[in-house]
């Protein structure tokens, strides 16, 4: 029976690619390639490609595997696992911002129209853009409620970054080391103390999303050295207490996914009062 369900995924995903292969060529393609120069019907198809097909083929093939994410990763809005998650802070918004403001980070700004094409300019131009917006990771079913970041050499290609989505200590408590602390969708509100859930990687230039071959930075796949660098500023300002180590329970293998290296640990730390 396991045999004969995994035959009929593979047929139905083999059809996904097949379907996608030629809506992409002799659908896109052929009806750019007679309306515009051969140039810019190439343009064309890689958008419609990259943004539109690939990513709806992805999602439609993961749920023909009926496969879930791991927990211990973000997800990316095609379905796949994106940034590990590999640092989480107690402590209030305003003890979350006055500790990255303290190591010289900047805040990303809400990721739009505006910010984007600013963005865009600044990737062109190598032109610095400190507040450069993210691209959005979901964990607990949204996307990430705040992010920080510090620009390598004033490169706008270049940075450490983190992005965090806030979680009850109430919640938290009841649920960490299961399944459920990374299955939960509340949102706190308010200003009370929580627990913001990280994702720290590191951009070095620009690269291409695997499978979809969308435009994006590249990331260093050792999260984990990452991961200590930003532990390590934030005790060097005193800015955090209590470090300790937390290894999910997680049994799926972590090891590796997409091109990052993990080794699944994640860095748990209280934020203290910063002094004006």
């Amino acid at each position: 029976m396991r045999f004969l369900t995994r035959l009929l995924q593979r047929l139905l995903i083999g059809a996904v690619g097949l379907v996608s292969v030629w809506l992409i060529v002799f659908v896109v393609f052929e009806a750019a390639d007679r309306r515009l120069p051969w140039f810019l019907a190439l343009a064309v198809t890689y958008a419609a490609a990259a943004y539109i097909i690939l990513p709806r083929a992805l999602r439609m093939g993961l749920k023909i595997l009926q496969r879930k994410s791991v927990p211990s990763f973000t997800i990316t809005g095609d379905g796949l696992p994106g940034d590990p998650v590999n640092i989480a802070l107690v402590g209030t918004i305003q003890q979350l911002r006055a500790a990255f403001a303290t190591l010289g980070w900047d805040e990303a700004d809400s990721l739009g129209l505006r910010s984007s094409w600013h963005m865009i300019r600044a990737f062109v131009f190598k032109s610095p853009y400190p507040t450069a917006p993210f691209s959005t990771l979901y964990l607990f079913g949204r996307g990430q409620d705040i992010g920080f970041q510090k620009a390598i050499d004033n490169s706008p290609r270049k940075r450490h970054h983190i992005r965090f989505w806030a979680l009850s200590l109430a919640r938290a408590e009841e649920t960490i080391g299961s399944v459920g602390f990374w299955l939960n969708t509340d949102r706190p509100s308010g200003e009370e103390r929580v627990v913001w859930v990280g994702a720290g990687t590191k951009d070095t230039g620009l690269s291409l999303t695997q499978l979809t071959f969308q435009v994006t930075h590249a990331t260093d796949s050792d999260t984990n050295a990452e991961r200590d660098y930003i532990i390590a500023e934030l005790s060097r300002y005193r800015v955090i207490e209590e470090v300790t180590a937390y290894r999910s329970g997680e049994v799926l293998p972590t090891e590796r996914v997409n091109h990052y290296v993990t080794d699944g640990e994640i860095t748990f730390a209280n934020l203290v009062v910063v002094e004006p």
